[in-house]
């Protein structure tokens, strides 16, 4: 069929999904197969496979495949190739497969994607494995890749059984073969893909818009999207914030596109990657956010060189990434690198912008579009208006249940909000019934509490949380879990252990000397006093309520709460 689009890597767009009848076999044969839940990292590799972006590629590479990529960047027939995709597994699934097996690829809900061949198992040191082997490092948790020491991979063929499932926008959810069809129709020939994993404000806007111009090219927008972000939503507000953007170019001259990829971050390799998956989609030039992958004084000259040379082997056009800044005296953003000297320029910094967002304050006409900025309201509501958690911390006895106690009231008497006590008794009876008091068992425990509070902090509500969380690591984990979806204030009860155990009303420090209780906090197993809480409270002179109202104060001024708390 004749075409005038670029054609894809490698001279074919390939297509994994297996015939219908083969899908059925393969569906029944899973019964009997091992099976390996895949990652997001993971999940967009296969999607990636499956549906062409990744062309000529039929599968994870093998061990001698992989070692060429990286030595020479080519595959065993000479095509470039820049990044090995291969399949990280943990060392039990390797000892348990070998060449000739198949093992069924799910995803992290059960659902069977595809089957793969295997034809290598091997296992290489982390040179490879740091050596942008994998799509953001997320393969295997850490307590397993700790007991597997150097990473395994199982290389072979795969045959696709379902496209991974997404449930947002699937009118942009378009993949290779979707998209070459519209440019086929739409009669597009030069194409220029950019490739974001962040909004497009009026300076990115005026990027764009000068590239496209000056390269007389289409224009199709791929946001990065990836399985993990669809709880963050973030990844809706700027989508939409995307798709709004749309109608601020030319008619007819642009179109949007989901990329369904998480970001490797590795020495350079990454913009051949990307050069592919655009020439894939049927597009010409790239355009990319500025990365982070280059360093030194030689940069510049090294990303020259590299993007001269991805031209030439794969034809496509790498635009570079230029800063725009808004000049006062030309009403017009302009490369920063043109801005004579004396001009007055404005910028804001994305901390900024979270900033003015945070105290409800405008965010102005020139730094953004008026319906990007009504999105980002929309996600990110003044700080009187987020939902927010006051988690404590403490030794048993230091004061945490009746501070959080008398706290709850001066909420549900502020009203507002919903509020939840999540007091470390409470919870340990209801929802971690089963637990111990080991080490691991306390994690989880701490880590359970932090999911609640992160959904009804998600949901505007207030979480109050007091259980020991004697551990820094894991209060630092549930700080940053919730901190996504709103505010988060440690509260450190500072009072010392023997003000505690002269307390000791349930005489628990007692039979902890006694031996009676194994592995309590502060006498037989450790307390990690926290060096970054927002509040630190010592009861042994201070009142249950003046303790509480010190905790009101500092989420007063931090703007939570107060006279507009409506």
């Amino acid at each position: 069929m004749f075409t005038q689009l670029i054609e894809p890597h490698g001279g074919e767009l390939v297509d994994l999904i297996a015939p219908e009848q083969r899908r059925s076999e393969l569906q029944s044969e899973s019964r009997n197969l091992r099976s390996l839940t895949l990652t997001s990292g993971q999940l967009c590799d296969l999607e990636l496979l499956l549906n062409g972006s990744y062309s000529p590629l039929r599968g994870y590479m093998k061990r001698r495949d992989c070692q060429r990529v990286l030595d020479e960047m080519r595959l065993d027939d000479g095509t470039i190739w820049p990044v090995p995709i291969t399949l990280e597994v943990s060392a039990q699934l390797a000892r348990d497969v070998e060449a000739g097996n198949s093992v069924v690829l799910r995803d992290p809900e059960g659902l069977i994607i595809a089957a793969l061949q295997v034809e290598d198992v091997w296992q290489t040191d982390r040179g490879i494995k740091n050596s942008s082997t994998t799509a953001g490092g997320e393969y295997l948790d850490s307590e397993e890749r700790s007991a597997v020491g150097d990473p395994w991979f199982i290389g072979g063929r795969i045959e696709g059984i379902n496209m991974p499932e997404h449930f947002d926008f699937r009118s942009v959810r378009l993949t290779p073969w979707d998209v070459r069809a519209q440019f086929e129709k739409l009669g597009w020939r030069r194409v220029l893909a950019f490739q974001t994993a962040d909004f497009i404000h009026r300076a990115q806007h005026e990027l764009i818009l000068q590239a496209v111009r000056a390269e007389r090219t289409n224009l199709l927008i791929q946001p990065l999207a990836w399985l993990s972000q669809r709880a963050d939503r973030s990844h809706y507000t700027r989508i939409r914030s995307i798709q709004h953007i749309l109608s601020y170019f030319p008619r007819n001259t642009v179109r949007m596109a989901l990329l369904p990829y998480y970001p490797r971050f590795t020495d350079g390799r990454e913009r051949y990657l990307r050069a592919i998956i655009a020439r894939n989609y049927g597009c010409t030039h790239l355009l990319m956010d500025e990365d982070e992958e280059w360093d030194g004084q030689e940069s510049t000259s090294l990303k020259t060189e590299a993007d001269d040379l991805i031209f030439r082997e794969l034809g496509v056009k790498i635009i570079p990434f230029r800063r725009f800044i808004l000049v006062e005296e030309l009403d017009a953003h302009v490369p920063v690198d043109e801005v004579e000297t004396g001009m007055r320029v404005r910028s804001i910094s994305r901390a900024d912008m979270l900033d003015r967002l945070a105290e409800g304050r405008d965010i102005p006409e020139w730094f953004t579009f008026p319906e990007v900025t009504r999105e980002l309201k929309r996600a990110v509501p003044p700080r009187r208006k987020q939902g927010f958690t006051v988690f404590f911390t403490g030794l048993s006895g230091s004061g945490k249940s009746t501070i959080a106690k008398i706290l709850l009231v001066k909420f549900l008497e502020m009203a507002g909000r919903p509020v939840t006590l999540l007091d470390g008794d409470i919870v340990r009876k209801n929802l971690s019934s089963e637990l111990g008091f080991s080490k691991e068992h306390r994690d989880v425990n701490i880590r359970r509490i932090g999911f609640v509070a992160s959904e009804i902090t998600k949901n505007g509500g207030i979480a109050i949380c007091a259980p020991i969380a004697p551990y820094d690591q894991t209060r630092k984990a549930v700080r940053e879990m919730i901190g996504r979806y709103g505010g988060f204030v440690l509260v450190h009860v500072s009072t010392p252990v023997e003000e505690c155990e002269r307390r000791d009303r349930k005489g628990l420090y007692a039979k902890a000397r006694a031996g009676i209780i194994k592995g309590f906090t502060g006498v037989s197993d450790p307390y990690e006093p926290p060096a970054d809480a927002e509040v630190v409270i010592d009861t042994t002179e201070l009142k249950p309520d003046s303790a509480a109202q010190e905790i009101i104060l500092h989420l007063e001024q931090q703007g939570y709460i107060g006279v507009n708390n409506d």
